[in-house]
């Protein structure tokens, strides 16, 4: 046994290069579950934001954890790199929001569309055109729609907590503190910033589950039916409806899914391996390998019932504690495994129990805002204008494109029109002739 224990060891040094990366299987085990706990929140905020898609909860939580598992696998054990991936948190809330609320889009064609955009990656990625698009498009535009997902998130996050309600003067107004969600909510996001002041690994998780904890005591909530149950794959999974979402009209639903997730995957890739030191000369080696991980785990995920996947910028916290190979994402996929016999307590908590998460990812994702060029006007106005579209307008697709339309105005203006390339021209004319049609209808 001790002869068998000590060849499985060997394997793995040997496959994910240990020795080569100076680190152990007790230091990348560590590294996986210090990803894990940091990220696990998605296991219970994926279902509340998309069940409010008409989605069945308790299929969410299954495809959550199975798609997770899957592409953090792809990742770990064909790149050999420490980056786990789960549902995106910015994608949920457009595949719930902007498409199925807003555009009335039901949620087994937004799953289809999903799918194709995940074909699509997968198309890109394999002929390399991904990395062209990304060099393609300003670096303004890629910074202030990370920071507008960002607000549109918060935003999100401050309706649920019922901080923010609607007014029929003003729009918007404050919510009322005589509400016990909403003082309970108040409770959970002060409780989750001070847990993420001082750096404590899963302070979103331990923030979740202490807001629910209070809202079960003042007796606005109920506790779990169970904590354990087996899976129930049946409500989601291959709901797909293809026909429909082969209607021209969501052409634009699939561009937003396609744009979205190829710059926050893309920033979030750079960010972890600068990280962890991984970046040889300004590029990321297996680069090609990397980037199959989101458009399998995408595919698979559409299939299994939840929207795009994406990596996490919470690998960071795993490589921080030493993960520098793809065995700690061994670690996180069995983790993910495990948590999807937990869908009874995942589907248990409220609303504005996740709501504190969701304002304090937008605060993360906003510190893109820091990467605009504010001293130049032809830089900072189509960065403005994407960053307040996207959350006023509760959609990203349309931050995106009047951020793209203006970005080509206002270039022109300042007589910089060779800045504008060839790709930003064609999605220009795209998105003025999609207003000119819509206004027309």
């Amino acid at each position: 046994m001790l002869d068998a224990a000590g060849k499985g060891k060997t394997l793995l040094e040997r496959y994910f290069q240990l020795a080569q990366n100076q680190t152990s299987v007790k230091q990348e085990l560590l590294g996986g579950l210090t990803t894990f706990v940091t990220m696990a929140y998605i296991v219970v905020v994926n279902p509340q934001i998309l069940s409010q898609a008409g989605m069945p909860a308790d299929g969410v939580v299954f495809a959550t954890c199975l798609s997770s598992a899957v592409a953090t696998l792809v990742m770990g054990l064909y790149a050999n790199y420490p980056i786990a991936l789960a549902p995106g948190m910015s994608l949920n809330a457009y595949f719930t929001y902007s498409v199925c609320l807003a555009m009335h889009v039901p949620w087994q064609t937004a799953l289809a569309v999903v799918c194709f955009s995940g074909v699509l990656f997968l198309i890109l990625t394999v002929t390399r055109v991904r990395e062209q698009i990304v060099n393609g498009i300003p670096d303004c535009l890629k910074h202030s729609t990370a920071a507008g997902i960002g607000m549109f998130i918060a935003f999100v996050g401050l309706r649920n907590a019922k901080l923010v309600v609607a007014n029929a003067a003003t729009y918007v107004g404050l919510g009322s503190f005589a509400d016990k969600e909403v003082q309970t909510a108040c409770f959970g996001l002060v409780l989750t910033l001070i847990l993420l002041a001082k750096e404590l690994r899963g302070a979103m998780v331990v923030g979740i589950l202490g807001t629910t904890l209070v809202g079960i005591v003042r007796g606005i909530s109920g506790w779990p039916s169970a904590f354990f149950s087996m899976p129930c794959p049946s409500s989601t999974l291959f709901r797909l409806d293809f026909r429909g979402a082969l209607h021209l009209g969501l052409l634009e639903i699939l561009f937003a899914f396609l744009f979205v997730d190829l710059f926050d995957n893309v920033g979030t890739l750079v960010g972890v391996c600068e990280q962890g030191g991984f970046v040889k000369n300004g590029k990321i080696p297996r680069v090609g390998r990397v980037l199959l991980a989101d458009s399998i785990g995408t595919i698979f995920g559409s299939l299994t019932g939840t929207s795009t996947v994406t990596s996490y910028i919470e690998s960071a916290a795993g490589v921080a504690a030493g993960a520098r190979t793809g065995l700690s994402n061994l670690a996180v996929a069995a983790l993910f495994l495990l948590a999807m016999f937990c869908s009874p307590l995942a589907t248990a908590i409220p609303a504005y129990a996740t709501a504190p998460a969701l304002i304090l990812v937008g605060v993360f994702m906003s510190r893109a805002i820091a990467q605009v060029k504010w001293n130049d006007f032809s830089e900072a106005l189509p960065a403005f204008v994407t960053m307040l579209a996207t959350p006023l307008t509760f959609s990203i697709a349309t931050g995106l494109s009047l951020g793209l339309i203006s970005f080509t105005i206002v270039k022109l203006a300042a007589g910089k029109w060779r800045e504008i390339n060839a790709l930003i021209w064609i999605l220009t004319v795209l998105f003025v002739l999609r207003y000119v049609y819509l206004a027309a209808v």
